[in-house]
């Protein structure tokens, strides 16, 4: 026999797939992806739970005055202030979101479709910088203007990224100024 005849003589068919072990494997790989998602859900429902002592967050006034400055972009979330890792989930602040933020003689106002809108009084502001990071949110140095302010027993930092980048500049030394103006005030 020639080696060719050899070669045709053991043809084998493919091997048939297994679809019950295939089928098996798949569905277990979705109960496990379901299973660590609803641990997810269920740690962040825990920890909006033991932040449940944070108060409501204040709304703005009926005549908060004019717009001194405004700035659209996204919302990054609120962490305890000075750790840039602890996320505030509370009353909707873990909620990541477009924002729109106006700031007036009273305050700034935090504007968010589909999210929890909420006013931070002048008097309540502490400090405004840029910073590179907020809970799991890292960019490059100096992009996010984290606004630290007192809720309740609380200092928290919200973090905020402008469209724009360079309104950041503008807003540190707008804030920062209204905040020396507060504190001057307060301490007569």
């Amino acid at each position: 026999m020639t080696p060719v005849l050899l070669l045709a003589a053991e043809k084998q068919s493919a091997e048939v797939t297994d679809w019950a072990a295939r089928i098996g494997w798949v569905v277990g790989l979705g109960l496990f992806v379901a299973l660590v998602y609803w641990l997810m859900r269920e740690g962040w429902k825990w920890r909006g739970t033991l932040q449940g002592d944070l108060p409501e967050l204040p709304g703005a006034p009926d005549e908060p005055g004019a717009a001194r400055l405004t700035m659209e972009g996204r919302y990054h979330g609120s962490t305890t202030a000075g750790q840039w890792l602890d996320r505030i989930v509370a009353h909707g602040l873990g909620t990541r979101s477009r924002a729109e933020l106006t700031l007036t003689d009273a305050g700034v106002d935090v504007v968010r479709p589909g999210a929890a809108d909420f006013f931070i009084p002048v008097a309540q502001l502490r400090e405004v910088r840029l910073d590179k990071g907020i809970a799991g949110k890292v960019l490059t140095e100096g992009g996010l203007l984290v606004l630290t302010w007192a809720h309740g027993d609380e200092l928290i930092d919200s973090g905020f990224r402008a469209d724009h980048a360079a309104e950041h500049a503008v807003w540190v030394d707008t804030l920062n100024q209204m905040i020396d103006k507060t504190e001057t005030e307060g301490a007569r």
